[in-house]
């Protein structure tokens, strides 16, 4: 008699390899955005007189980005275009992101929307969205009798 060693799970093993092959690319799929697509990374602070963005933009031309303000949200959106410098480079890895990207924040009703103001330098954007009068923090002195 020739003794066989019991393996319960070996009928199942086939499917838990592909179970994790798909797994794989699933996370590598929610992992990345869109192709052409990219999110700028962005900074928000507040002082006591303005909430101030910072959005890394490196390589984006001052043309092509786009603010808009509308229904209490402002809306970033522009392009990271491709430099194919010569036509003998073959790359061998590309990450740096290219392409749209869109980025939307929702505003405060403290902010003054006529008066917003950007800058670009040095592929930063920063955009200054000052508050409302009535929403800037004020003393009052109190008088002692």
């Amino acid at each position: 008699m020739r003794l066989r060693v019991w393996e319960p799970f070996r009928r199942v093993v086939p499917f838990y390899a592909d179970f994790d092959r798909w797994a794989d690319e699933a996370a590598k799929t929610l992992t990345q955005t869109a192709e052409g697509t990219w999110h700028p990374s962005v900074d928000v602070s507040e002082n006591e007189n303005a909430y101030l963005l910072k959005a890394e933009l490196p390589g984006v031309n001052k043309e092509d980005i786009k603010i808009d303000i509308n229904n209490n949200a402002l809306t970033l959106k522009g392009e990271k275009k491709f430099e194919e410098k010569t036509e003998k480079e073959n790359y061998v890895r590309v990450e740096r992101s290219y392409g749209n990207f869109s980025r939307t924040f929702a505003l405060s009703d403290k902010v003054d929307t006529e008066n917003v103001k950007a800058s670009y330098k040095d592929g930063v954007l920063e955009i200054t969205l000052p508050k409302k009068e009535e929403a800037k923090p004020r003393e009052v002195k109190v008088e002692v009798n």
